[in-house]
């Protein structure tokens, strides 16, 4: 209580609205936010012989794999050069599955956390998308370092204009993981065999989101479900922009934008009514 106002200068209650963010307040906890990105990518790489240099090893051995798998057996088609084509795949996949899968185990995972201090629980997730999101960087300049190869030497890609929406894309991708995450949190604190499920399910919306095919490469009978995928506007955009070819339509992104916007509201929704009773199930 401030002695000079007589007036409390910290209020927690376990009444609000459900659609709120509390903004405000996650604001005057950025210092928290800051510790536990900050814990996140030390203990990542704590008694690592390699250390960050993970960040490059993954998609590398990633899109090896796809590279011979997928293309060098199976040869299936691909837009543009096949390096570039899986390397865009699995930087933008491996952002969106990392925050999805660490996100849904907030709850069960921070229980002792959460049972001892208060703090808003939406820092929790919040700090989970911008760590991740460090990891992306990392492995985006890589990419870069791929096309601009291409680019300069081998000149079958062509960047166009629409490399400048990646920022926008990231915010959806990091949107619609945050909301998937939430819910599959909030669900997993009830359901906990929901959890189980959900890295088998990770793998399969793989295949169902153009990471390995693109668009134009599926049969006709899956396109209408892949085009319901709200991340196929995301990642055939971020390869048409960077590669210059696939079969990208703006309207893709539309979607991807209202799916987003929606999955995040309900996301919050089950969040904000989830966290006031959450230590009674978990």
């Amino acid at each position: 209580m401030n002695s000079t106002t007589n007036q409390w200068t910290e209020i927690i209650s376990s009444k609000h609205k459900l659609f709120s963010l509390n903004l405000k307040e996650v604001w005057r906890y950025r210092d928290l936010v800051y510790m536990l990105v900050k814990r996140d990518f030390v203990t990542t790489f704590k008694q690592t012989l390699l250390g960050p240099v993970w960040f490059f090893i993954q998609p590398i051995l990633t899109t090896l794999t796809f590279l011979v798998v997928f293309k060098g057996i199976a040869n299936l088609p691909v837009d543009g050069p096949p390096i570039a084509f899986y390397l865009a795949g699995t930087t933008l996949w491996s952002y969106f599955s990392t925050t999805l899968s660490t996100t849904s185990n907030v709850f069960r995972g921070n229980a002792r956390i959460f049972g001892k201090v208060y703090f808003p629980r939406l820092v929790m997730p919040l700090s989970i998308v911008i760590s991740n999101l460090m990891r992306f960087g990392v492995q985006f300049l890589l990419f870069i370092l791929v096309i601009l190869y291409f680019l300069i030497f081998e000149k079958n890609v062509w960047p166009n204009w629409w490399i400048l929406a990646t920022p926008f894309l990231i915010i959806l991708m990091a949107g619609f993981s945050l909301g998937l995450g939430m819910i599959f949190s909030s669900m997993t604190t009830k359901y906990k065999d929901l959890s189980m499920l959900l890295g088998f399910g990770i793998q399969l919306f793989m295949y169902a989101t153009p990471v390995i095919l693109p668009v134009s490469g599926m049969p006709e009978w899956a396109i209408p479900f892949i085009k319901a995928n709200p991340l196929t506007g995301v990642f055939e955009c971020f390869k048409f922009g960077y590669i210059g070819s696939g079969s990208f339509e703006p309207g893709m992104l539309i979607y991807s934008a209202v799916s987003t916007f929606i999955i995040l509201m309900v996301g919050t929704l089950i969040f904000n009514k989830v966290e006031k009773s959450f230590m009674d199930s978990v």
